[in-house]
């Protein structure tokens, strides 16, 4: 049988699986059976012991729970309430005034949470009532929030950065560092396209002019102190060296608890909550990369990747074409799978690809991710547009509609980093 037919029947395999409901991790695990039982002589019980075990034995992913509970704590915190209050008097003479806001607080909550669908929830609980009540069109606050959340899949400490680390077996810290400059760019764009927008449509702004004064500015920023600390003590430890990123995670909890602690928000019942929510989502994503860890195994004993590879490069196409065409590949499978399946299931496949076309695969990653954030703003599995439609009962549509031109502006950073691939490389050259 021929690799071509043998590719076919697997992904037809996998998308069967995925379209009966069957879990990510099942349906990954079964395609690795089906591969290994029927296109290989290889033991098949003994690969799949030792690869399940060796996959989930590693040290590198004691960070994945440790920050996805960080996260769960200041999600149950005032730590929106606190960046709305801290952020918004500086906002008032912007072009476009409150909707700054958004911007800012979800890059901020991004960089302590990890988890696009957590900012967009815990921002938008707050901001979208406060700003809608002040007369800011709807449109914009849903665009800024959808578009701004993608940021926590980006800014470290990054959930679905650990699990490309883990994947690729690159170093998270390293792409933890890579993912700092890309976020600002990002940041930069959207702040700069709020502007632009505000400038040619001030009849849709609100005409309230709340000044205040420098030392009353200073006073209320004092509620952004806590978390800023938070993210100097965690990435800050990254970047210098002092910790590894499980070790910056546990720092990262221990300063989330005496956070949420301070603020009195700290219970038992809030606790348990947190843990066990941390639980669920660890194991789930666990469970993915232990199911995608067989399935690499067994397409590495089918010779689909190699061969693939090879064919890809005998091709000849252009780096800018090769990426154009991935990231075609990439926004398709994000329509129908969460970031985290889209990675885990398409490493082993892609990864060869890229080497064969001399990517660096730090660079790489981050291409990825950025991806992956235009993925969550696209229907019909866009995460944060159901985030949304859940905060505001609006049709998933509208929502999407809304955030388009955040995803354009994701295409502009993409060509920006292609370009200028220094942007990515250039902080973790310096570790």
């Amino acid at each position: 049988m021929s690799i071509a037919t043998l590719s076919i029947i697997l992904l037809v395999l996998l998308f069967a699986f995925l379209g009966s409901g069957l879990w990510v991790a099942f349906s990954l695990l079964g395609v690795g059976i089906a591969a290994m039982a029927l296109f290989s002589d290889a033991p098949l019980g003994l690969v799949m012991a030792t690869t399940l075990w060796g996959h989930s034995n590693s040290w590198a992913l004691a960070a994945l729970p440790l920050f996805i509970w960080m996260g769960e704590i200041l999600f149950r915190s005032r730590l929106s309430e606190d960046m709305f209050t801290g952020l918004s008097p500086w906002m008032n003479r912007l072009p476009g005034q409150l909707l700054h806001v958004n911007v800012f607080a979800c890059g901020i909550f991004a960089a302590v949470s990890g988890s696009s669908a957590a900012t967009a929830a815990t921002i938008g609980k707050l901001s979208i009532p406060e700003l809608s009540r002040r007369g800011y069109p709807e449109k914009m606050i849903l665009g800024t929030l959808a578009g701004s959340a993608t940021l926590g899949l980006l800014i470290p400490p990054s959930i679905i950065l650990i699990v490309y680390g883990v994947a690729t077996e690159q170093s998270i810290a390293r792409l933890f560092v890579a993912g700092v400059l890309p976020g600002l760019l990002l940041v930069g764009l959207f702040v700069g396209y709020v502007a632009i927008w505000a400038l040619l449509n001030r009849a849709s702004l609100p005409t309230e002019d709340i000044r205040a004064s420098f030392p009353e500015k200073l006073r209320r920023s004092r509620r952004l102190v806590p978390v800023i600390l938070l993210i100097v003590g965690v990435i800050g430890s990254i970047y210098a060296g002092i910790a590894s990123p499980t070790d910056a995670a546990a720092v990262g909890v221990v300063l989330a608890l005496l956070l949420s602690w301070r603020e009195g928000t700290l219970t038992r019942a809030s606790f348990v909550d947190g843990l066990m929510g941390a639980t669920v989502t660890s194991c789930m994503i666990a469970f993915i990369l232990a199911g995608a860890s067989f399935l690499t195994v067994a397409m590495g004993f089918t010779g689909i990747p190699r061969v693939l590879a090879e064919w890809i490069g005998s091709l000849g196409l252009s780096t800018f074409t090769l990426l154009a065409a991935l990231t075609v590949f990439f926004v398709i499978m994000g329509c129908f799978l969460d970031g985290i399946s889209v990675v885990v299931l398409t490493a082993s496949v892609i990864m060869p690809m890229v080497m064969q076309a001399g990517i660096d695969p730090l660079w790489f990653g981050i291409f990825l991710v950025i991806v992956v954030e235009m993925s969550q703003i696209t229907p019909p599995v866009g995460f944060n547009l159901f985030v949304l439609q859940s905060l505001t009962g609006r049709d998933i549509l509208r929502v999407a509609h809304a955030a388009l031109p955040f995803f354009f502006l994701m295409i502009v950073a993409l060509a920006i980093i292609v370009v200028f691939p220094g942007i990515v490389t250039y902080l973790p050259n310096q570790m």
